[in-house]
């Protein structure tokens, strides 16, 4: 059985000039799937459409037996729990700490009240302790978010994401905002919590040569469509210029 089954997702934000066309995609097991493509295209619209940041205009989308297409209110924010999202300009909450962000995770699973209140489990503060120690982050637990770097607040990110228990972790350029060695650490990171809490990621990002070191299979878009979807040593020249267009880019 599938993790995630799309089929024949479109999305227009004006009508008659679709962004999404017809796409049908299996994400089955644990690994990382990085959707690739040239700005524009569709990556970001199709992985929000997957946890309804954005409403889809028509077609399925199937997690943990429901479609996601057709949820609303109190379905919708269940299905969401299941679901964790890396941001690519974090979405933290600055005034809070960073164990306050991490936590954050877990507001899907408790009353209003006690969200509020933010009064959490101890199993739930010690889960977040063990994370924040497990990506280098335990000293800055009482620190405000707004005091840490990028590569740090994003690290805060996938610890919220992960505390939320999901059944699939999606990510929308989780490393554009960052130099390249703290871009090669999160995408790291991203792939070895993935694998110890055996959950798949779906990535929308822009560096090709990450998602061939880091992804198992690569679905390349181009025009709002999925014109490649195979393995990362199937990217060949001519394979990324039909996703990108033009033979000049290669060249730099």
């Amino acid at each position: 059985m599938s993790t995630l089954s799309i089929r024949q997702l479109a999305k227009e934000y004006v009508a008659g000039k679709p962004v999404l066309r017809d796409i049908s995609l299996e994400i089955e097991g644990t690994g990382i799937t990085a959707i690739i493509g040239p700005s524009g295209t569709g990556k970001s619209t199709l992985i929000r459409c997957i946890n309804r940041l954005i409403d889809p205009t028509s077609g399925e989308i199937h997690f943990e037996g429901k479609d996601l297409a057709k949820l609303a209110g109190a379905e919708l924010r269940a299905a969401r729990r299941r679901i964790g999202m890396v941001f690519q300009e974090y979405n933290l909450v600055e005034r809070l700490t960073v164990m306050e962000n991490v936590l954050s995770g877990r507001l899907g699973y408790v009353s209003a009240w006690t969200a509020f209140r933010r009064k959490f489990s101890n199993d739930d503060i010690q889960r977040a302790f063990d994370l924040l120690k497990r990506v280098g982050l335990a000293d800055f637990a009482n620190r405000r978010a707004d005091e840490l770097s990028g590569g740090q607040r994003q690290r805060v990110g996938i610890c919220r994401a992960v505390m939320q228990s999901p059944g699939l972790l999606l990510a929308d350029e989780p490393t554009s905002s960052l130099d390249p060695k703290t871009s090669v650490e999160i995408m790291e990171l991203m792939r070895d919590l993935a694998r110890e809490n055996n959950v798949p990621v779906v990535i929308n990002i822009h560096q090709v040569q990450l998602a061939q070191r880091f992804a198992e299979r690569i679905i390349g878009m181009s025009g709002g469509l999925v014109v490649y979807d195979g393995a990362p040593d199937g990217l060949t020249q001519d394979t990324l210029q039909k996703i990108y267009g033009g033979e000049d880019w290669l060249a730099t």
